[in-house]
């Protein structure tokens, strides 16, 4: 089983996800091989969250060349986490978005 600091990578912080702050939903990038409800207890571990839906979309890398080779960027795949409405919104976003 891999640990919850696996299965979360890393926050996202763009536009879009600074707008959906507000309505407690927070996007970070995760392991591609994991799956909505091993993100969900990560985020619940790692946070002290109550999560209340997890929305996956996977990126598929963008083709680059270097004069006569061709290769992909490696493909990510993104989380988007809502969380319950009593529950507390995570500080790490929360000092971001004032």
């Amino acid at each position: 089983m891999q640990s919850p600091y696996d299965i979360i990578i890393a926050p996202i912080l763009s536009e879009k996800s600074y707008d959906q702050i507000a309505g407690k939903t927070y996007t970070f990038k995760v392991a591609r091989g994991a799956n909505k409800v091993e993100i969900r207890k990560a985020v619940e571990e790692i946070f002290g969250v109550t999560v209340a839906s997890v929305h996956t979309v996977n990126k598929q890398g963008k083709m680059k060349r270097q004069g006569r080779t061709e290769g992909r960027t490696p493909a990510t795949k993104k989380a988007y986490v809502k969380l319950t409405a009593n529950s507390k919104g995570i500080e790490l976003f929360d000092g971001i978005a004032q």
